[in-house]
């Protein structure tokens, strides 16, 4: 079956809960997926690897996690940093409500989940971290990564994880050209870690136009 269905906000695959434990070197957690969610079945390898190897924020403020699923990249860093709000951001209803079960299971009190479109324009984010959907297209990425990159404090970080067959290179190069400061942290097991900065002070949108396709 094509995963697309975890794209849509109301996924028509029938639901079916179930238990997955997230083992990281510093976080265990206990958790609940379900059907029509990314990865229901396992931490998704890009997702790990984001998690043990993306450094930590490196300024104080809000954390995003952009098409957070059931939410293991939020609730880990909810759990590492539960004196910072986080928000879990996610088309998928389905994946919303999963996040906030386990936030409350957690003792989560920091975790907000949220429909793009609901997530106050006034609210600026010191890290991002995300395994970004590479599988909705180039086009809807693109619009996806520049809509939350600015929303990025002066000093903010992107840490996202792209699998190298994937286009990571191409999506680093991109993103430079658009005015976006970003390198490659690291890479493990045919990932990359990127770092992408917010456009220097003074610089719009202009450069971005008419370069999705």
């Amino acid at each position: 079956m094509s995963g697309s269905h975890y794209f849509t906000g109301a996924p028509e695959v029938a639901s079916e809960r179930r238990p997955i434990t997230v083992s990281l070197p510093d976080v265990t957690l206990e958790l609940t997926t379900d059907a029509g969610v990314f990865s229901r079945s396992r931490l998704d390898p890009g997702t790990r690897i984001l998690l043990e190897h993306a450094p930590p924020p490196r300024v104080r403020g809000p954390i995003l996690d952009i098409g957070c699923g059931y939410g293991p990249i939020a609730l880990t860093w909810a759990t590492r940093r539960k004196r910072l709000p986080v928000w879990a951001v996610d088309v998928n209803e389905r994946a919303l409500e999963l996040v906030r079960l386990n936030a409350e299971a957690l003792g989560l009190g920091n975790v907000q989940a949220a429909l793009p479109d609901d997530v106050p324009e006034d609210v600026r984010f010191a890290t991002i971290y995300s395994n970004p959907p590479i599988r909705i297209g180039k086009a809807a990425l693109r619009r996806l990564l520049t809509h939350w990159l600015g929303r990025l404090t002066p000093d903010g970080s992107a840490f996202l994880v792209v699998q190298k067959h994937l286009g990571s290179d191409s999506l680093q190069q991109w993103l430079n050209e658009q005015g976006y400061p970003t390198s490659r942290v690291t890479s493990a097991n045919g990932f990359r870690i990127l770092e992408a900065r917010p456009r220097p002070a003074g610089e719009g949108s202009e450069s971005g136009r008419g370069t999705t396709s």
